[in-house]
């Protein structure tokens, strides 16, 4: 692939690209050259995702240029991006779950030996090498499905290394990953980097701008706010250009713990993963679990939501005992579950207010009849409170940003008055002000006498939201924090015990 005699792989110039409603990219500049990590920033709808998914081919501008090594393009579909050396790792990741790791990898493009058949053998070696650049040993035969979130965006990784593209697009890479898995995946991109491969790197953690960026482009509305070295982007810097005001509280906590016991689990067990798990919570209690990747925290609040069986243990609502063998009664006692992975708490093809009431009808007969005025009223109220954006009560969750879906399934507890909501990484994948926002919420539901169960590989959040802290380690709840604890603390117990 040639290049261009400036060392500019890429330029876009006057990007405009419209939605019903949206002026998703209002003449958006971008340039990319060789060699660099370009880190693109910005508050969620504020137009990144949508700006690499015209690069990527799978959005098609409405005005504007593409030029790549100096060319002008013409209209990009995902085949004409790949054929230009252009591949993009997606934030809600496009693996197909029935099929297995090396399937993902050469999806589109399967290995053929001397015969023109496929190359099986040789496929699943090569993925074997290819996620062995990322430090991971995964089962190439293994359906993807099996995998947990952080092996599916590996394997996603893995699946555009395999083409040795010249342009890479990573939409928040590390949002699943453990600091060990993110420091491996540094690694390899400054390998790309020393085959002047280019990099866009769309990221809300602040704290990996100068880890790893060479450049930093904000876009505030679909508009681009400004391009700046790395050495000139603090902290401070870039959260003002991000939402155009200084964030003074990023944590709002006020205590709020009482001494009446809402929830208790004893002895939860599910077979080679949760082990003897035991652990209480108050009302108004903010209960915050720590694990290191591997520690099952995503088995233990499917297993609390009643979505993973359990060979014994036993769940107690104020007291009394109740059966949780999957969600239903779950949601009927009042808890209610945020994922980590928000294909799994979402309807994309549905509007925003029939996801809000779902949990709330499902404990209704069949007979019921949902008022869709009083449904839409209700999703009107909730997209105010929450500031969900675009206000667009008609607008298919599908096409909403990662933290506009994230409040959406907030909305959804709300609204069926959950008493216990367990958020697992609610904070993954989104920026730092509708972080603000989530944490700011938190506070208000435990003061309102609602308790929360947070679960986050982030230890200033949960060290900063937490009354309570269990550090779980292979299954198993290791040691439990009170206020004054450390992240150094936490990460001994969670790694050594």
């Amino acid at each position: 692939m040639e290049n261009s005699s400036d060392g500019i792989l890429l330029k876009m110039e006057q990007i405009d690209k419209q939605f019903p409603g949206v002026h998703a990219l209002d003449h958006v500049d971008f340039e990319l050259r060789e060699g660099e990590v370009h880190i693109l920033l910005g508050e969620n709808g504020a137009g990144k995702s949508t700006l690499m998914k015209v690069l990527s081919g799978s959005l098609s501008r409405d005005s504007g240029r593409i030029l790549v090594y100096g060319k002008e393009i013409g209209e990009l579909t995902p085949e004409r991006s790949r054929e230009l050396g252009i591949d993009m790792v997606y934030q809600e990741l496009s693996l197909i779950p029935a099929l297995t790791v090396a399937e993902n990898i050469f999806l589109g493009k399967p290995l053929l030996n001397r015969f023109g058949m496929v190359d099986w053998p040789g496929m699943r070696q090569k993925s074997v090498e290819s996620l062995a650049e990322l430090g991971v040993e995964i089962d190439p035969s293994l359906e993807v499905r099996r995998l947990n979130v952080a092996e599916q965006q590996l394997t996603e990784i893995a699946r555009i290394l395999t083409k040795q593209p010249r342009i890479v697009l990573l939409d928040e890479p590390t949002s699943a990953l453990s600091e060990t898995e993110r420091e491996r995946l540094f690694e390899l991109i400054r390998r790309l980097q020393a085959r002047k491969v280019g990099i866009v790197y769309i990221s809300h953690r602040l704290d990996e701008v100068p880890l790893i960026g060479n450049r930093v482009t904000v876009l505030r509305d679909g508009r681009v706010v400004g391009t700046i070295p790395v050495s000139e982007a603090n902290e401070d810097t870039l959260i003002q250009m991000m939402v155009g005001k200084q964030l003074t509280e990023q944590f709002t906590k006020h205590s709020s713990v009482q001494e009446e016991e809402i929830f208790r689990v004893e002895h939860l067990t599910v077979p080679g993963k949760l082990f003897d798990v035991s652990f209480n919570l108050r009302k108004g209690e903010i209960l915050g679990v720590f694990g290191l990747m591997g520690a099952e925290q995503a088995t233990l609040t499917r297993a609390l939501f009643g979505l993973n069986s359990i060979t014994s243990g036993k769940y107690f609502i104020a007291g009394k005992e109740v059966s949780i063998r999957n969600p239903g009664p779950g949601i009927a006692n009042g808890i209610g579950l945020l994922t980590r992975d928000r294909r799994e708490g979402l309807v994309p093809a549905l509007a925003v207010p029939p996801n809000i009431t779902l949990a709330k009808l499902s404990q209704h007969t069949p007979l019921h009849v949902m008022n869709l005025k009083q449904e839409k009223d209700i999703g009107a109220g909730f997209v105010r409170d929450l500031r969900i954006q675009p206000p667009m009560l008609d607008r298919q969750v599908m096409y909403l940003s990662g933290g506009n879906q994230q409040k959406v399934v907030l909305a959804r507890w709300l609204y069926s008055n959950s008493r216990v909501m367990i958020f697992d990484e609610p904070t993954r994948g989104i920026d730092v002000g509708a972080k603000a926002e989530v944490f700011a919420l938190m506070d208000r539901l435990t003061q309102e006498g609602a308790s929360i169960i947070m679960v986050s590989s982030e230890m200033p959040e949960v060290i900063a939201m937490s009354d309570r802290i269990l550090v779980l380690r292979g299954g198993e709840i290791v040691a439990e924090y009170g206020a004054g604890t450390t992240q150094e603390q936490l990460l001994r117990s969670a790694s050594l015990g």
